[in-house]
């Protein structure tokens, strides 16, 4: 038998941790949106991106969620005239990584809110088997 409250905390925990990864990911990518390359003419740093996977679990009979894989953006690389920089290729041309600042921002909001709610989650299924051992202590 499937306990609901020990499922809906390892349901959380998995959100959890998804969320604390996309928001690793998105860090990166923020650290290194002004990053180019270390010869002339090479490619920058190519924006991350995580896929989710959404699993069975047997134990809880239910889907979690998990991370899948983290790949690379195939968006082009953002190229700007500026013919003095190390990273300029022959043409003065020096290539930028694909990674949009606000798109960044809304993306780690997103993992932040989602992390909030699972973690309310969390507490608000440990709130409830309080409740029921207290209730059980009073009997």
């Amino acid at each position: 038998m499937v306990d609901p409250l020990n499922a809906s905390q390892k349901i959380a925990a998995a959100g959890l941790d998804v969320q604390s990864h996309r928001m690793r990911v998105i860090a990166e990518n923020m650290a290194n949106a002004q990053s180019t390359a270390n010869t002339p003419g090479g490619d920058p740093y190519a924006r991350k991106t995580i896929v989710f996977s959404n699993d069975f679990d047997e134990m809880l009979g239910t889907n979690v969620i998990g991370v899948e894989q983290i790949g690379t953006d195939p968006t082009p690389f953002r190229i700007e005239r500026n013919p003095g920089h190390p990273a300029a290729d022959a043409d003065g041309n020096v290539k930028y990584p694909n990674v949009n600042m606000l798109v960044e921002m809304a993306d780690m909001r997103e993992a932040n809110r989602s992390y909030e709610a699972n973690l309310q989650m969390m507490k608000q299924s440990r709130a409830m088997v309080m409740s029921t051992v207290d209730l059980l202590r009073g009997s």
